[in-house]
């Protein structure tokens, strides 16, 4: 009789298909439920429920999607932790990189703006870096999968003609190499619909050389509102992708870094305590009411800090910058201006609540 009644128990608690999706309970693989969503015609919402999920062996990704992932709604229930690391596994002689995988969410190819990932924190990413089963992850083999494509996201990885949205997440304490211990975006010029990010929290994200919070390589476009990116540093170490390709390296860039090529429209965000907030090369983004208050965290290797780098044909709007903003007109050519905001005093929740600031910058339930 007891071995009947925990048999049970043990049914019921596992994950299930229910009316309004599916259910995953910590113990369980995500990406089960993923690919069975994947398949279903009908139900395409998965449901994860409150604990830490973390890799169960080395791979390039703790999730994936591509393109027969396309139109999943993955949402967390309660507080949700997806890690790319699992001590357990990993030993004592690992123990300050129990790092597992490249990637904590990877997106792949032909994922469109009908799938949406909500409410997860996502930390953990630490710099590891396989190259096996890629075709596991991204079946798609005509689009180009050069380094970056291994090594860039440490959080989150979104690759080729894709454009999800992303909303609610709290992405904090990623490391990459070379870039983008957060996003990194690779759209590689295939699509002009960009990656949605909404009321999300980067801090604490560091990359040895670019972009430390959100990286949008060659060809990429994103949209972000209503973000905040605290604390996170870039250029932490010598650029190793320049000592192979002899280019002159990066060495003082923003932790939000647009190539060229590339396009951003950021909203209502707020940058503080970061070495440097953004630097935009592109010359076609937007950036309209954020606050960019002090990033001048001291932090990787030397340089003169600046909230915003500016090259001519950025749109610059509606914001309140106290520190060194940088134009570039040509490469070899930066001017700087100083600005002198007020202090925005923020409170708890990193809202400003001085009055001269009106609406603009993160409010994180808005």
């Amino acid at each position: 009789m007891f071995g009947l009644a925990l048999l049970f128990f043990v049914v019921s608690v596992r994950g299930e298909l229910r009316s309004d999706g599916y259910h995953v309970l910590p113990g369980e693989e995500i990406q089960k439920y993923l690919d069975a969503a994947a398949i279903n015609t009908l139900q395409k919402h998965v449901i994860v429920h409150a604990g830490t999920y973390a890799p169960s062996g080395k791979r390039q990704a703790l999730i994936w999607l591509n393109q027969r992932h396309d139109g999943i709604r993955l949402e967390a229930d309660g507080n949700v932790t997806l890690t790319a690391q699992n001590r357990d596994l990993a030993g004592h002689s690992s123990s300050n990189n129990s790092a597992m995988v490249n990637h904590v969410i990877y997106v792949g190819h032909l994922v469109g703006s009908n799938t949406l990932i909500k409410g997860f924190r996502v930390t953990g990413a630490n710099a590891f870096c396989t190259k096996g089963a890629t075709k596991r992850f991204e079946p798609d083999e005509s689009v180009l999968k050069n380094l970056f494509f291994f090594t860039d996201g440490g959080a989150i990885k979104v690759f080729g003609q894709s454009s999800p949205v992303f909303s609610d997440l709290i992405i904090e304490n990623n490391f990459a190499s070379p870039c983008a211990g957060g996003i990194s975006i690779q759209q590689q010029g295939l699509t002009n619909q960009p990656v949605v990010i909404r009321r999300s929290i980067f801090r604490g994200n560091k990359a040895q050389v670019t972009g430390a919070a959100l990286d949008l390589l060659g060809g990429s476009a994103a949209e972000v509102q209503n973000c905040l990116f605290l604390e996170n540093a870039s250029n932490l170490g010598d650029d190793v992708v320049a000592k192979i390709s002899k280019e002159k390296p990066f060495t003082n860039s923003g932790v939000v870094t647009v190539f060229e090529a590339s396009s951003l429209i950021m909203r209502n965000c707020t940058f503080t305590g970061n070495r440097n907030a953004i630097d935009e090369r592109g010359g076609r983004s937007v950036i309209e009411n954020c606050v960019f208050y002090k990033n001048n965290l001291q932090t990787g290797l030397p340089a003169n800090r600046y909230e915003v780098e500016l090259t001519t044909g950025t749109q610059m709007t509606g914001c309140e910058i106290n520190g060194v903003v940088r134009f570039r007109s040509l490469p070899s050519e930066i001017t700087e201006k100083i600005l002198h905001a007020d202090d925005p005093k923020f409170d708890a929740l990193w809202r400003p609540e001085n009055p001269a600031y009106g609406a603009i910058g993160y409010r994180p339930n808005r």
